[in-house]
């Protein structure tokens, strides 16, 4: 059954198009994840899904209600965790929640249940005040603070940029448990390792989709043979093989190059190891990129 319904939604910022015809859904009890870099249109999409942006062309659908004709309604039913972090700096952890607790018009200890595994691990700072707390607590807060009205969906706007590798690590553990209780989550993050989380994700480049699958749908649609190599200074190496023909394509991964090569023909550079490599979702991603801005003409052909 689909929660999240979004079907050719636009949005401009003068001359810059934030969401070109952007279309997928989600279905209820997934976690579904919009992976791109920072000016992708993520946050966009996002502050539309949440009722606070209207769409130049489209729509939208949270349930089967608009979020523009409803938005009264929907702002019952979601949590919305913003990309930056927007809870009152100067109230406590407690005062943060009992806040939004009232806003809801509801309590903290009618629905303790909900939150009660994440609250439990900020519970002994529930007297500090939010500006004070790390940036992994400050997430858990947020993200307490979304949850404390009990709603059937969970927007997340890049919720562990900025977050150090073992909260970003807790934050997803969390995410899988809420998964498990039925809560519907879209989630975006820049981060393309969290990809494989998902059950499915959107990969979104200047306002476009280029795909929507399960992470290992997109990895098995690779269509190129891939290589790791690397030499003693890579960067030399990466401006060597990218002048050369045999060389599809070149980027820097790590202490490898990531290159897929035309042909199997020997090339002019100095390698000191080439292994045949899996692709991961950001090798997918960089030639998903690159066929949008290089389409290929069947007629050409």
């Amino acid at each position: 059954m689909t929660t999240i319904s979004v079907e050719n939604i636009e949005k401009k910022y003068g001359n810059i198009h934030a969401l070109e015809n952007v279309s997928f859904q989600v279905n209820r009890g997934e976690l579904f994840g919009l992976i791109g870099p920072d000016g992708a249109g993520k946050t966009s999409l996002f502050r539309i899904l949440a009722t606070l942006q209207l769409p130049d062309n489209g729509f939208a659908r949270i349930n089967g209600k608009d979020t523009v004709v409803d938005f009264e309604e929907i702002r019952k039913t979601i949590g919305y965790m913003p990309g930056r972090f927007s809870l009152y700096q100067d109230l406590t952890v407690q005062e943060n929640l009992r806040f939004f607790a009232d806003v809801f018009s509801t309590t903290i200890e009618s629905n303790y249940a909900v939150i009660k595994d994440i609250y439990s691990q900020i519970e002994p700072f529930k007297t500090r005040r939010a500006g004070n707390l790390s940036g992994g607590m400050k997430q858990k807060l947020a993200l307490c603070c979304a949850l404390i009205h009990k709603p059937d969906v969970l927007i997340l706007d890049e919720p562990t940029t900025g977050v150090d590798p073992v909260s970003r690590k807790e934050f997803w553990g969390i995410l899988q448990e809420l998964k498990r209780q039925g809560i519907t989550i879209i989630v975006s993050t820049p981060y393309m390792d969290e990809a494989s989380l998902c059950d499915r994700i959107a990969l979104i480049q200047s306002g476009r989709i280029l795909s929507i699958d399960t992470p290992e749908k997109i990895i098995s649609n690779y269509p190129y043979k891939l290589y790791a190599v690397k030499s003693n200074d890579n960067y030399t190496l990466l401006e060597n093989l990218r002048k050369q023909r045999n060389v599809h394509n070149c980027y820097i991964f790590g202490e490898y190059l990531h290159v897929v090569f035309n042909s199997e023909s020997e090339i002019n550079a100095d390698i000191l190891e080439k292994k045949e490599i899996k692709p991961t979702i950001e090798d997918c991603f960089m030639q998903l990129m690159e066929q949008s801005l290089n389409p290929v003409c069947d007629e050409c052909n």
